[in-house]
């Protein structure tokens, strides 16, 4: 990609800084109290917040970059079912 533009610009950033935020948080949660035993049952609540997370910036992404193709093509087919 030669040119992104200044929007997909203003979109990457902030997902770049929630991502290192997120993993900042994964990291020190998985970690817990200091001295503290981890409990058997106490599963993986750091990972699934992580996968949530990228998953919910992709679609994000996604919408973003191919927001005006999509609605483009939503318009064209909208056109045609009206004539």
């Amino acid at each position: 990609m030669k040119h992104l533009g200044i929007r997909a610009l203003a979109l990457i950033h902030p997902i770049v800084l929630l991502l290192r935020t997120a993993a900042a948080f994964v990291e020190n949660s998985s970690r817990g109290p200091a001295g503290s035993a981890d409990h058997p049952e106490r599963g993986d609540v750091p990972g699934w917040v992580m996968i949530t997370l990228m998953s919910a910036v992709l679609v994000a992404a996604l919408l973003a970059l191919a927001g005006p193709a999509l609605e483009g093509l939503f318009n064209q087919a909208m056109n045609k079912v009206g004539n």
